[in-house]
């Protein structure tokens, strides 16, 4: 299930985006980033709509993911 951002307030957004960073372990190039600049990207990406919060009510977790991916998600449900 999608989850619209705008319902969320800033610091759990911020903490969400952190913790998708910290566990996908991204990989930025030869510029280093801070935690901070990487979750702050990451938001850019889900305003702009190139990535979609979603849930899952199965495993009771949240996940970042392509809009296509979300797309196939909820068909599967």
């Amino acid at each position: 299930m999608r989850v619209p951002i705008e319902g969320l307030s800033p610091d759990a957004l911020m903490k969400i985006a952190e913790e998708f960073v910290l566990r996908e372990g991204t990989d930025y190039g030869n510029q280093e980033y801070s935690l901070k600049a990487k979750a702050e990207q990451v938001i850019r990406q889900l305003q702009r709509g190139d990535a979609v919060l979603v849930f899952d009510a199965k495993t009771e977790s949240i996940d970042i993911v392509s809009p296509q991916k979300a797309a196939a998600m909820t068909d599967s449900d």
